[in-house]
This record gives structure tokens, C-alpha cells and sequence, in this order.
């Protein structure tokens, strides 16, 4: 039986130490790369994280990294990811690369053009190893598609990976990959860093542009979409924010923002809250157990913990749903029809089918928002209310929250159960940002973890958080399989 790789290898530490490693000459760029690309080799014949890879260009990026390395006369003028690992969400331009988020129709189509936030990673140095698997149309929670199969969990292959994020989960979580971008629009890269236990972050509105993008967020929408790192080592979650934050010019929503230091917060005297009866099903007593020994922890470092029911939380889905669908310009019949997939129900329905049960639900169910304007105009004010609500609660401080009701269910489970993500959309209904922090393995050996959320604009306070959190409970552990 194959096992992870060992304490101290290659493929366990963060990114910035291997940067570190690379640039005293500890290492080489090519021998980090080649030992990822033999992690995600195994863990693509377990898990199948990859929708394609580029093993091959990866290995030559390297060497020539290696050249410049060599070549440079200090290491201030080499970029500060050079020679580093990365992957990066199918669903996220790459010049050369699919972009197809499991549309069968568009299996095909290639980039002529990189997406801004991935371009940004690959100027800073990174290497790509390959793009991730996404829910098809980066719709649900569960990576599978018609195009590039299944993603499993890393820990048990009979259980999901989460989505739409889950191959970035999987290769960041197997030591593959030791820094990756996804995109979450009600929980894509918290649900997948949750499942797969490593850290991934929300970034707050406005801060990364969503440009590059299939499927795209149109109108409003776009403001409940957020693209961040996914990480097996909370120290880096900064540097990348650093690195793919910032206005592209296209992107209206994207404003210049100085990002704070997480070493300006300290967990002394920090406020820290916990909601209560938030959800008519609520987190098993596993996950409120993990989030309570969390607390403890940052308790124990001075922080004030306080206990806090906020049952107007129980409202979430409806009204995430309502925004969502008030917001889009397009739904995903349009998409459908923008791609060239020619749908049709008989079809569909066939044995032969395109299209996976999770986004067939979801067209079955979607309705002309111009029939409800009314109620939709309610819930829009409900969730403005929510919004101000839990800011206010938060403060200064920070929250805990279990990001889902269970550990990584079985593969189909939450297909048709739309209440599941509410632990994690409302965050991007109310926009706020949110680091998933892992802490550690549970009973059946599935990773436990919770969010830390804080009010917009303080990413580097959820970032200190994670970091706080790590030191004292462990963070990623590394999968045995």
C-alpha cells in the first residue's frame, strides 16, 4: 500500500518555505516539481483531481527556472513563487487549456487567453501542473461530470470531494499540489478545503476580479462570486491573496485595497463569537465539538469567546437563493444555450445523457424571476438586514462557524438537498470573508474544520485566526493511502 510522503519531504511544506528551500540552493525547482507531479500521479489514480495535466511543461518551466535561479545576482530579483507548484480550477482561464467546467458540448474548446488572477499566479513564479475537476457548470457541491468523471475524497474515495472546487481539494490535500486557485459562489473552495482538510479563503467582495471565467457570474451576481487560494499550509494563504488581488480593468467590481498584515492581530483580547440555533439542521455533534475545541484554543491565547443565538441565520438558503436568482443576468438553460449544447429533456434523460442529476435538478426548478418579484423583493431586504445583523455581531472580532452540517458525505448525497450549503452561502450572501481552517481528522479518520469569519475588508484577521489555529492544533495532516 502506497503511503503519503514522509515528514519533511518535498511535498508537505508550505510554498514559501520551499521557495526559501529553492532559493539557498536546498533544492531545485525540478526536483520540487518532480516530486509533485509523482504525488498527483497517485492521487489522480485514486481521486482523478486533474481534468489535464501538463507534467511535461511543467518539468521544462522548471528547468528554466533553475536557469534563471542561477543566473540571477540576488533573490530580491527573482519572482517570489519561482519554481513553486500550482493547479488551478478548470473553470479558470489557462492559455492552451481546457475551460469547460464538464460541459460535454464544450469538451473541445481551448483558452487563447489566461484569466487575470491565474496569470497573476504564474508571474509570480508558479508553476502549473495541471487544472483541477469542477461540478459540471461549477453548479453543486459534488466534482462530477460527463467530461472528466468523478472527484473523490482523498481520505475515502466512497465520499465526495466537494465542489465546485473538489479537484483543487483533492490536489492540494493529497501534498500534489502545495498552493491552487479556485472560485466559490456559495461555498466552492470552503466546502472542497473542508472535505479534503487544508485552508481556503473567501476573499472579501471586490477584491480578486472574477474575470476569465466558464461559467461567468453576470449582473449582481457577481458580487456573490469570490476567487481565492486553496493551501496545505495557512502561511500562505496572504501571499496569494497578495499576489491575484487587485483591479484588472475589466472586472468593475474590483477596487485598489490595501491588504492588512496578520501579524498586526493578535489573538489576545479578540472577540470571538459563536451563533447558535443558526440552522433547522444543525451540525452534527462531531463538528460542534471541533468548533467548540477551537474556541478553546483561542481562548487559551487570550481571546474572549461568547456564546450568541441568532436564529434569523435560519433564513439563509431562502434568501441566498433569492439574491442569486435576482441578481444573475443569465440562468444556467441560457449558459446551456451560449455554449452550443442544444438541450433537450428527452435527451437528458436518457441513459446516454449529457448532464449529471445534480444540474438536472437545478434546471427542473428554475422559474422566471419576473413571477415572484414580490416576494424576491422581500427576501433581498431580509438579507440586507442579515447582512448589517451579523456584522454587527462580529464587530472587531471573529466567528466560528461549522461550514457544513457533516463530514464529507458519500458521493450523491446531497444531490436534490439545496439546505445543505446554507453554512457556507450565507457568507457570500452577506460578503464577508471567510477562511476554512482545518482541525484534524474525526472518528471515521474525515477531516473536521470550521470558518472563521470577519467583517469585509479584515481577510488578514481570518488569515491570523488560521494561523493562531494551526499552531496549536496541527492544520493539514497529510492523507495515508
Amino acid at each position: 500500500m502506497a503511503v503519503a510522503a514522509p515528514p519533511g519531504s518535498l511535498t508537505e511544506p508550505s510554498a514559501l518555505a520551499l521557495a526559501a528551500a529553492i532559493r539557498a540552493g536546498e533544492t531545485s525547482a525540478s526536483e520540487v516539481v518532480d516530486a509533485h507531479i509523482e504525488v498527483l500521479r497517485r492521487a489522480q489514480a485514486r481521486s482523478r483531481p486533474l481534468a489535464l495535466e501538463r507534467f511535461a511543461e511543467a518539468r521544462e518551466e522548471a528547468a528554466a527556472a533553475d536557469e534563471e535561479i542561477a543566473g540571477a545576482a540576488s533573490a530580491e530579483e527573482l519572482p517570489p513563487l519561482v519554481g513553486i507548484p500550482c493547479t488551478i480550477k478548470e473553470s479558470i482561464a489557462v492559455r492552451g487549456m481546457p475551460n469547460c467546467s464538464g460541459l460535454a458540448s464544450r469538451r473541445d474548446y481551448r483558452c487563447t487567453e489566461t484569466a487575470p488572477s491565474a496569470q497573476r499566479l504564474l508571474d509570480a513564479g508558479a508553476i502549473l501542473l495541471g487544472v483541477t475537476n469542477t461540478s459540471e457548470l461549477t453548479l453543486w457541491i459534488e466534482s462530477s461530470n460527463r467530461v472528466y468523471g468523478r472527484t473523490s475524497n482523498i481520505y475515502d474515495p466512497t465520499r465526495t470531494a466537494g465542489g465546485s472546487s473538489g479537484g483543487e481539494g483533492v490536489a492540494v490535500a493529497s501534498g500534489g499540489s502545495p498552493i491552487g486557485l479556485g472560485t466559490d459562489f456559495g461555498g466552492s473552495i470552503r466546502l472542497p478545503a473542508f472535505f479534503n482538510g487544508v485552508f481556503g479563503h473567501k476573499p472579501s467582495p471586490g477584491m480578486v476580479p472574477n474575470t476569465g471565467m466558464f461559467p461567468t457570474a453576470t449582473g449582481e451576481a457577481n458580487r456573490l462570486l469570490g476567487t481565492g487560494p486553496l493551501v496545505r499550509r495557512a502561511e500562505d494563504l496572504m501571499p496569494v491573496l497578495k499576489i491575484v488581488a487587485g483591479p484588472d480593468g475589466v472586472d468593475p467590481a474590483v477596487t485598489s485595497v490595501v491588504l492588512g498584515d496578520p501579524d498586526t492581530i493578535s489573538v489576545d483580547g479578540l472577540e470571538v463569537v459563536l451563533f447558535e440555533a443558526t440552522s433547522r439542521i444543525p451540525a452534527r455533534r462531531e463538528l460542534r465539538d471541533a468548533r467548540d475545541r477551537a474556541a478553546g484554543e483561542l481562548e487559551a491565547a487570550g481571546a474572549r469567546v461568547r456564546r450568541e443565538p441568532m436564529k434569523d441565520m435560519r433564513r439563509a438558503l431562502e434568501l441566498y437563493l433569492a439574491a442569486a436568482a435576482a441578481w444573475s443576468e443569465t440562468g444556467a438553460r441560457d449558459i446551456l444555450d451560449q455554449a452550443g449544447a442544444e438541450f433537450s429533456w428527452r435527451r437528458a434523460l436518457s441513459r446516454k445523457s449529457p448532464h449529471t442529476a445534480a444540474l438536472l435538478l437545478l434546471l427542473a426548478v428554475e422559474r422566471p424571476a419576473g413571477r415572484m418579484v414580490r416576494r424576491t423583493r422581500r427576501a433581498l431586504a431580509a438579507a440586507v438586514a442579515l447582512a448589517r445583523e451579523v456584522a454587527a455581531r462580529i464587530g472587531d472580532g471573529v466567528l466560528l462557524h461549522p461550514p457544513f452540517p457533516r463530514v464529507a458525505p458519500r458521493h450523491g448525497a446531497t444531490v436534490g438537498r439545496p439546505w445543505v450549503i446554507a453554512n457556507a452561502a450565507v457568507f457570500n450572501l452577506i460578503g464577508l470573508p471567510v477562511t476554512q481552517v482545518p482541525l484534524g481528522l474525526g472518528q471515521r479518520g474525515l477531516p473536521l474544520g470550521v470558518q472563521v469569519v470577519a467583517g469585509r475588508g479584515r481577510d488578514h484577521q481570518t488569515i491570523a485566526v488560521a494561523l493562531e489555529l494551526e499552531r496549536r492544533l496541527g492544520g493539514w495532516v497529510p492523507p495515508s493511502w
